[in-house]
């Protein structure tokens, strides 16, 4: 055979076969690094709102004490001393939630 009968290494068919693969495996890849970024993005957010829970559920605990030990029992005694006014079991009405 002589260099002009040479049959070419890949024909075109498989050359843009090769090169579809190619540019898939990169597709794919920068597609894998994009949703990893965004999946990381998203874990980070989770985390803050649930710290952000954790801080606001603190609050809403020390807030129902300090609403319990104003509605205890001494408490509201001595606010009805300090008014004058006459403790009456009779009125006291139970709800319960």
């Amino acid at each position: 055979m002589t260099r002009k009968q040479r049959k070419p290494k890949f024909t075109k068919k498989e050359k843009f076969v090769y090169t579809l693969g190619v540019l898939a495996f990169i597709a794919l890849f920068a597609t894998k690094i994009f949703y990893g970024a965004q999946i990381s993005n998203i874990k980070m957010r989770i985390e803050e709102i649930n710290y952000e829970i954790e801080n606001q559920e603190k609050k809403n605990e020390s807030l129902t004490m300090q609403v319990n030990e104003l509605t205890s029992y001494e408490n509201v005694s001595g606010v009805i001393k300090d008014l004058g006014l006459a403790y009456n079991n009779e009125n006291i009405v139970v709800i319960n939630k």
